[in-house]
């Protein structure tokens, strides 16, 4: 039976922009994994009537309510109460919990205070869900084909509770089961992939095939509906392996792996050494670098050198090319890849510089003009990038493409 749920947060924080509502996310991939769909997802404060009636909303449309937030003990706690008074259902003490609750007070060394008995108060008839990392537990109420799952708010504990209680509760109640895996892509836009892969996507049924352009990246999610994962597998792997074939080197992964992760990968395959100068990037290629675990097998040295002196004296660029052709140019890209590879004695040397804005651009160099220069071995190659954007996106799309055109020169040689 399909199934389709509504992700309800609950929390004036969340509408003032205090927080960033990471449960959401989070709960919409783990409910797509079960295949129950995901329509609607609503954020409402801490106010009785608002939640009243965003609740009567999403059950108007929805077999499963599943809210995160307002289970602990202050007045603007409102989520449990509120949820009893949709099901018309009394809140009753549990005995048991409220000892356990009084224990941990007198344990943690704080004062058991009379409205910390309200987070042991459950809808009459509803399963209790415990919370292993905190003092509010959550709870799951069902009656008439509807199903309303409250879960607390911090995702530290809203996650355990969601993965050890609630998830099997939503296992029970559907019988698909979809799995997915995402083809992460760099060097092709997502017009152009879609054009490519066009009559894949038209025919598509089982698995299906869903594009999604990220900061720089772009992924392709092939979803499958199947029994178990190994049946989901089979019916994904042809499809996956066209959609390789037909982008070619443009695909650097399949998962989770990120593009640094597949650069690190490509360096210890091949046991080469690299070392990094930035300008206009600041140690942003370097900070992504140092993310991935055992990079200190292949990262040896990075340098900042935002200024034409210390590209002169770190790098040894010379004088005149910086004069002649600019700190932005190609000849400057190359001289400080080069230069970076011999100081360090490394085997690749990866440069970047360029105008990141929002000033400093000129009508022959305007801002988003970016060099990213490589050098392995003794063979050095420069490309040329143009963005456009504020300082930040322009930076970190410079990164993300300064990391592909270092893969590509791993795999293909310079």
């Amino acid at each position: 039976m399909a199934l389709n749920a509504e992700i309800l947060s609950i929390g004036t924080e969340l509408l003032l922009g205090e927080i960033v509502n990471t449960n959401a996310q989070y709960l919409s991939g783990q409910l797509a994994a079960l295949g129950i769909s995901v329509y609607y997802q609503t954020t409402v404060g801490d106010n009785r009537e608002r939640l009243l009636k965003t609740l009567e909303s999403a059950f108007s449309r929805s077999d499963i309510v599943i809210t995160t937030g307002g289970l602990g003990p202050t007045g603007d706690d409102l989520t449990k109460e509120t949820g009893a008074e949709f099901f018309k259902k009394q809140l009753v003490m549990d005995e048991k919990f409220l000892e356990e609750l009084k224990e941990h007070f007198l344990r943690s060394g704080y004062e058991f205070t009379e409205n910390n008995a309200k987070q042991a108060l459950i809808p009459e008839g509803a399963a209790f869900l415990k919370n292993d990392q905190g003092t509010a537990p959550g709870c799951c109420i069902s009656e008439n084909g509807k199903t309303l799952i409250l879960l607390p708010g911090p995702p530290f504990e809203m996650i355990p509770m969601f993965e050890n209680y609630a998830l099997p509760i939503l296992r029970g109640m559907s019988d698909v089961r979809f799995y997915s895996k995402r083809i992460k892509i760099l060097g092709v836009g997502e017009s152009k992939a879609e054009t490519v892969l066009k009559d894949l996507i038209d025919a598509q049924t089982n698995p299906t095939i869903a594009p999604y352009a990220m900061s720089g990246e772009l992924a392709l999610r092939v979803t499958a509906s199947a029994k178990d994962e190994e049946e989901a597998e089979k019916i994904m792997q042809p499809v996956i392996d066209e959609i390789k074939k037909r982008l070619g080197i443009n695909v650097f992964g399949i998962g989770d792996i990120s593009i640094e992760e597949a650069v690190v990968d490509l360096l210890k395959q091949k046991g080469y050494t690299i070392s990094i100068a930035e300008s206009c990037t600041g140690g942003l290629v370097t900070g992504r670098l140092v993310n991935c675990a055992g990079v200190s097998e292949v990262l040896k040295e990075a340098a900042v050198t935002y200024s034409n002196a210390s590209k002169e004296l770190r790098l040894k660029v010379k004088r005149e090319t910086l004069v002649m052709h600019g700190a932005v140019s190609r000849e400057t890209a190359a001289e400080m890849s080069r230069g970076i590879k011999k100081a360090a004695g490394t085997d690749v040397g990866l440069s970047i510089t360029g105008v990141a804005g929002p000033g400093g651009g000129t009508d022959e160099k305007p801002v988003g003009l970016i060099y990213v220069g490589l050098t392995i071995n003794d063979r050095t190659y420069v490309k040329e990038l143009k963005y456009s954007g504020d300082r930040m996106r322009i930076r970190n799309r410079t990164v993300s493409a300064a990391l592909d055109f270092l893969r590509r020169g791993l795999i293909h040689g310079l």
